[in-house]
């Protein structure tokens, strides 16, 4: 035997072995004995290894993985081998080595398609030249399938996942972060009460609950004359209520406010123990509850009152103007002055607007907002008429700050001598003597309370003919087409001369309808209990802003307007049919005949509502102040009182004179 034939053989042959070890090691965890004979069938044997060639005590060590994965090492003995194992050249079979190689790829390749862990078919020895097939069975094949096609089913609903879905999701995900509340205390807010902590005012409560029953044991003990309990829970409850203060939170809460609450505990746990009675302290309960409703009704009752009151006073500063204003006009000379733009006071080819105000500075802001907005200044006219106290007032502010290229007139109700009660039912009825009890012994009442009822209908302001002016405006008028009404509460933040163009469709009135809540139809201003007005009017029609409407004179004369106005308001002189006020005579005589505006062209509520969208009023063409919330009392919503106040030139004179500041 040739030595070095030998060990080249030994040496190929455990090379081959270290190779299919490393195979199982990555993945072949089945590596049969059937491959390992295989494999060990294309051994090689050198030609010039006589020894070898007879097969001879030949040992050769083989590894291979069982079904659990584990490593076993066999030696075969050639001698042991059947006949049928042939001994090649490797010269003569390199081509038939490769074949035989890729054969044993695929079937690695197929093998892996099992799962790791299940069983394979048993192995078996196979002494041919070609490779035993394992089959798949057909639910694994037909599970790998259903998974590969909902893969391709995901991945296709993520391709058709577009922008504006992703933009959604953001917005979606921003939106709860916003809303998310992570305050620790917070604060009871008459307007924001839905984002209030649930749990801010839990000492707080805890504290008014028990000064509540102290109260209520305290009767009881009183009643049983036991002094020393009741004398206890008096005393008890006083430190309490000097405890909580004016804290309307618990952060507010002094720090001893707890300690308090735990000796009120005390002292009710014992009352408890010595008074308890359910039925006693449910009729003790309900006693008090009682009359916290009727201090309740009294407070709203006097809080309306002191609300309407100050919506009709006129601050001090707002009293000062007008007299620093009239003295001026007397005594620096402005008296024979006139105002610009006298020569197009009748023309009706321009833009004509009619305010009705004894309020200056509120004047002044509805002109300013008015003529920063406009295109051409010198085709717009401002028609004021303001009463006799305020007529020199008003002269004397506009001769003064007289707008840039605007026209303006003012004049005094009182100059208007056909205004008279013999023409106009409302002055007839001012006069008479019913009407004077109803206006000035209602407020001769003893208390604050008494005569509220309706009181804003008291208002001077309805007193005023200033107030029904408006359904007389072809007579004061009478050589315009078109004008524009406006009350002196608003503030202009367009240009409002598209106005003109808009075709009315044969209708007198263009406002902005106010229907968009219920109660703004008809049945809320009008009382339909009266066979005049059910049969005559639907109380669902849509009610109307007055403060911005583009009134057609000539329809207005053509259809007799101011004829039905005055029909209706003789009806009624007792106030059976509407209470006092323009508003419901305006939605009487102006019925079907109305056309409705875009809702951007007029913003109701600054005067009232503090939960107006800012959005929309910021996009208003016009926004109104309508209610007791003046933008100059102190009564103003702080959020809105800006629109108004950006169009006050405070470094004027005349409003420093009269400390007149935002």
């Amino acid at each position: 035997m040739n030595p070095n034939g030998t060990r080249k053989f030994l040496i190929s042959t455990l090379f081959y072995i270290m190779v299919m070890i490393c195979v199982d090691l990555v993945g072949a965890d089945n590596l049969t004995m059937q491959t390992v004979r295989k494999e060990l069938r294309d051994v090689v044997v050198p030609n010039n290894c006589p020894h070898c060639a007879n097969k001879k005590d030949i040992d050769i060590i083989v590894a291979y993985s069982d079904k659990s994965g584990a490593i076993r090492i066999i030696t075969v003995n050639s001698k042991h081998l059947s006949p049928s194992w042939v001994w090649q050249d490797p010269g003569d079979k390199i081509i038939e080595k490769k074949q035989s190689s890729k054969m044993f790829k695929d079937r690695f390749e197929s093998e892996r398609t099992f799962q790791k862990g299940e069983d394979l078919p048993a192995p078996a020895l196979n002494h041919s030249r070609m490779p035993l097939a394992i089959p798949i069975h057909p639910a694994k094949i037909k599970r790998k399938a259903l998974r590969d096609e909902r893969r391709k089913k995901r991945a296709a609903e993520l391709m058709q996942l577009d922008k504006s879905t992703e933009n959604q999701m953001q917005e979606a995900a921003i939106k709860r972060a916003n809303e998310f509340d992570t305050t620790v205390m917070g604060k009871y807010n008459i307007w924001r009460i839905e984002y209030e902590n649930p749990n801010s005012d839990s000492n707080l409560k805890l504290m008014d609950d028990q000064i509540i029953m102290a109260k209520a044991y305290s009767t009881i003990a009183k009643a049983k004359n036991d002094n020393a309990l009741y004398n206890s829970l008096m005393q008890h409850s006083r430190e309490s209520q000097l405890a909580i203060g004016d804290a309307t939170f618990d952060a507010e809460l002094p720090p001893r406010a707890l300690d308090r609450a735990k000796e009120m505990g005390h002292i009710l746990s014992k009352a408890k123990d010595q008074l308890y009675d359910c039925i006693t302290m449910a009729r003790k309960l309900r006693a008090m509850l009682q009359s916290s409703e009727d201090n309740v009704s009294l407070l709203r009752k006097k809080s309306a009152f002191l609300v309407q009151l100050a919506a009709k006073t006129v601050p001090r500063p707002m009293h000062c103007l007008p007299l620093v204003l009239n003295t001026d006009f007397h005594l620096k000379g402005y008296k024979g002055k006139e105002l610009p733009g006298k020569d197009k006071l009748e023309d009706p080819s321009l833009y004509h607007y009619a305010i009705f105000s004894d309020n200056v500075l509120a004047t002044s802001v509805v002109v300013n907002s008015t003529m920063l907005h406009v295109k051409e200044p010198e085709k717009h006219v401002f028609h004021i008429v303001t009463d006799k106290l305020n007529l020199a007032a008003m002269k004397m502010w506009f001769l003064v700050n007289p707008p840039p290229g605007a026209a303006i007139q003012v004049d005094s109700v009182d100059d208007f001598k056909w205004l008279n009660s013999s023409y106009c039912p409302v002055l007839r009825q001012l006069e008479s003597s019913r009407m004077i009890e109803y206006y000035f012994k209602a407020h001769q009442a003893s208390s604050s309370t008494a005569g509220s009822d309706n009181l804003k209908y008291r208002n001077p302001k309805y007193l005023s003919m200033l107030n029904h002016l408006r359904f007389y405006l072809p007579e004061v008028y009478p050589k315009l087409d078109k004008i524009l009404f406006l009350d002196d509460d608003i503030v202009i933040q367009k240009d409002l001369t598209p106005l003109w163009s808009v075709d009315l469709k044969g209708m007198v009135n263009g406002a902005v309808e106010t229907c968009k809540e219920s109660f703004h139809r008809f049945d809320k201003y009008l009382n339909f209990s009266n066979p005049k007005i059910s049969n005559n009017f639907d109380p669902n029609a849509c009610g109307w802003a007055y403060g911005m409407n583009i009134f057609d004179l000539k329809e207005w004369k053509k259809r007799d307007i101011t004829g039905i106005y005055h029909y209706w308001q003789e009806g009624n002189e007792d106030r059976t049919l509407w209470k006092l006020g323009t508003l419901p005579p305006g939605l009487i005589t102006f019925y079907n005949l109305t056309h409705p505006l875009d809702r951007s062209w007029h913003v109701l509520g600054l005067g009232y509502d503090p939960a107006l969208n800012l959005t929309a009023i910021d996009n208003g063409a016009v926004v109104h102040y309508n209610g007791n919330y003046k933008p100059w009392l102190d009564l103003a919503i702080g959020k809105y009182k800006s629109y108004w106040s950006r169009h006050v030139k405070y470094d004027n004179p005349y409003l420093q004179l009269c400390n007149i500041h935002e």
